[in-house]
């Protein structure tokens, strides 16, 4: 027996008339119409080939990549940072990949240093779109991931249900948001996500390829991304090992079945726990002493001592996944939830939706193993839950997982409408041609591409200052800078794609010696969670913090090296133990400078209602000192009504219970002024 979904079909009479009731008679053409259109009304909805459904997926991955927020400050920066370090030999340094502790991967980041280095390789020296390929590339990982989980389910559980899934991960804010982060977690998405798709096929003794694929995959996402992230793989497990799946096992072969089945999954384990040797080396490269990064993750994070631990930067109430989840899923988040549940009534209602008449003892019944396709997000909420320190990146690992159930959900109510329809009609054929049925599914996906489409241009509109800000400084201020102390745009040199002829005309550029020696500092105070990297901060600007009221511990600047230093160079860099880091959340007031020093602030203001102390005074309000370069609109969620600043709708009706502050960047004027004046005297010498 299949352990396919089979798909509720109805046998439709041939229309009298057609060649299939008098074959001997030639059609004429209005026989011919009404077979053209029941044949398109037999034909199975539209289902995107593999190729197509890329390309589809990809155009949205990189419309994330170009225009999403930066959402955790973990991302910049325990991954952008160091890689920038790798990539240009100067960027914030933080506690976790200090050797002295070791709890973040070098290979890790070290994957995504070919990008960037692609990106100047052909785009010349300047640092953002290094940036923005890193992102694109991540795109295309996780097109690649989501597709082969859309084409899986498609062949392997139902049509319907790959169609509802398709268009979920889509239009999601959730995928949105997580499928070009520089995470382990977004990382472990993409494995668990490639680990699934082989998952759903049926688990048998002459199927190898799916048991060494799967652990592989799932291995990858631990031990290069996020070992815990291992407990997603829990029933896959239990599948393995106890499930007959598409064996048919007799009670006389029954221990020989599980002694295969038990050798064959340690074989795969085995061999996918190798994936830890490349791992471990590169760590203990960089680091410069053994290291098993994924078990100083544990070790931090499940058996701290009494003043170390993840509790020390917040605890979240039990509600807060449900919230969070809400917000990026919207009405996804009921319908996984309630796919065992839905899944149980199918079982007595509508039993033959799975192709099950009777239970066989002698293999697995597809309710069972559907229910334990659906489990690992119970899993995971479950075990996420009872940690006291929580964040939105922890879901990520599931995110496609949620769509899948939600699908499920959707398709097999679809079928409690077909069956109760069929019961009051007693006419199956009516029920064939009911678009009762897809109205339903259509409305439930489009609400949910809707709600999800609002939430994205929402985050654009009310958070994505931080990155125009700094947008602001490298092609308004630094350009100014230039012209106001007589230099000159010098063009750009011939890259790899384009090769200029010597008198050929071209967009002019920042010439980046002459900001190195203006000796630029930007700094920031409360804002430094926002801080973007240093990727979309032009060379020659020193980034520094000021005192704010926040009392933890701040990153401090690696090892500097020269810029046209090799990799090999760096690693000497990252295997120093800085002074200040440590992993108690201590304050280092070492990496503080004084405000008076800096050259341009980000700061944000709310003018209508101001908030100021000793360490936060409000900047921008300070007129004689600072001057207000570029300002962005930033939303004041204390003040805004809650509906309408989770979603985003046209028309000032919408947006009159919204209050906004000011993001700005700074200019202290006499420090400015002073080394324009400088600047200008070395140019006229």
């Amino acid at each position: 027996m299949s352990s396919n979904i089979q798909t509720l079909r109805f046998r439709r009479p041939e229309p009298k008339g057609t060649a299939a009731s008098a074959p001997a008679v030639k059609p004429s053409r209005h026989a011919g119409i009404l077979q053209d259109q029941l044949r398109r009304s037999q034909r199975a909805p539209w289902c995107p080939g593999f190729s197509t459904a890329l390309r589809i997926v990809l155009l949205i991955r990189v419309l994330a990549a170009m225009y999403s927020n930066l959402s955790d400050c973990d991302e910049v920066f325990n991954f952008w940072e160091p890689l920038h370090y790798l990539d240009r030999g100067h960027a914030f340094q933080t506690w976790e990949t200090s050797p002295a502790y070791a709890i973040r991967s070098w290979a890790y980041i070290l994957l995504h240093l070919t990008p960037a280095k692609l990106a100047a390789f052909l785009l010349g020296a300047e640092k953002r779109p290094a940036f923005f390929a890193v992102r694109v590339f991540l795109a295309l990982v996780s097109s690649l991931c989501e597709v082969k989980l859309y084409r899986t389910v498609v062949e392997r559980i139902n049509y319907r249900v790959g169609r509802y899934l398709l268009f979920m991960l889509l239009f999601n804010a959730g995928m949105w948001t997580a499928s070009t982060a520089f995470l382990p977690s977004t990382f472990t998405m993409y494995a668990n996500t490639l680990a699934f798709s082989y998952t759903l096929e049926p688990a048998s003794n002459q199927n190898l390829r799916r048991t060494l694929f799967a652990t592989m995959a799932f291995a990858a996402g631990a031990i290069v991304g996020w070992p815990f992230s291992l407990a997603v793989a829990l029933p896959f497990v239990f599948e393995e090992l106890f499930l007959y799946g598409a064996d048919r096992v007799s009670s006389q072969a029954k221990m020989s079945w599980i002694s295969a089945r038990w050798k064959r999954f340690l074989t795969c384990a085995a061999i996918a726990t190798l994936l830890a040797i490349p791992v471990v080396a590169l760590d203990t490269l960089f680091y410069g002493k053994l290291t098993v990064v994924p078990w100083n993750i544990i070790k931090y994070n499940v058996f701290p001592d009494s003043q170390r631990g993840p509790e020390l930067y917040g605890t979240e109430p039990a509600h807060y996944y449900l919230s969070n989840l809400l917000l990026n899923f919207n009405v996804l988040v009921p319908l996984a939830l309630a796919s065992i549940p839905a899944l149980a009534i199918t079982y007595r209602v509508d039993r033959k939706r799975l192709g099950e008449r009777a239970p066989q003892p002698d293999q697995s019944s597809p309710f069972t193993l559907l229910g334990v396709r659906l489990a690992p997000v119970y899993v995971w909420l479950a075990i996420m839950n009872i940690q006291a320190h929580k964040e939105e990146r922890f879901m990520f690992p599931i995110y496609p997982l949620i769509c899948f159930n939600a699908a499920v959900t959707v398709y097999l109510a679809r079928g409690w409408l077909e069956t109760a329809y069929v019961a009051v009609t007693k006419s199956p054929y009516r029920a064939s041609r009911a678009a009762l049925f897809s109205r339903f599914t259509l409305s439930i996906v489009s609400a949910s591409c809707i709600l999800s489409a609002s939430r994205i241009v929402a985050q654009w509109k009310y958070y994505h200052a931080p990155l125009s800000i700094i947008y602001a400084l490298e092609h308004q201020e630094i350009p100014r800078l230039l012209n106001t102390t007589g230099h000159i745009y010098l063009p750009p040199p011939p890259t790899n794609l384009t090769k200029r002829a010597p008198d050929e005309e071209s967009e002019p550029r920042i010439d980046l010696e002459l900001i190195r020696g203006f000796g630029l500092r930007l700094c920031f105070g409360k804002e430094w969670h926002r801080f973007p990297g240093h990727y979309l901060v032009p060379d020659g600007v020193r980034v520094d913090w000021i005192k704010s009221d926040f009392n933890g511990m701040l990153p401090g600047h690696f090892l500097e090296t020269e810029k046209k230093g090799g990799l090999l160079e760096r690693v000497k860099g990252t295997r120093v133990i800085p002074r200040g880091l440590n992993d108690l959340n201590k304050e280092a007031a070492e990496f503080y400078v004084d405000a008076a020093e800096c050259d341009y602030l980000v700061d944000l203001d709310f003018p209508l209602h101001p908030v100021s102390s000793q360490h936060e005074p409000r900047y921008a309000a300070d007129e004689e000192t600072w001057q207000r370069v570029a300002c962005r609109p930033f939303l004041d969620a204390r003040h805004s009504a809650t509906l309408t600043r989770t979603l985003w709708m046209p028309g000032s009706l919408w947006q009159q219970t919204n209050e906004f502050g000011d993001y700005c960047l700074l200019k202290n004027k006499a420090n400015v002024e002073r080394k324009e004046q400088m600047m200008t005297v070395r140019q006229v010498i």
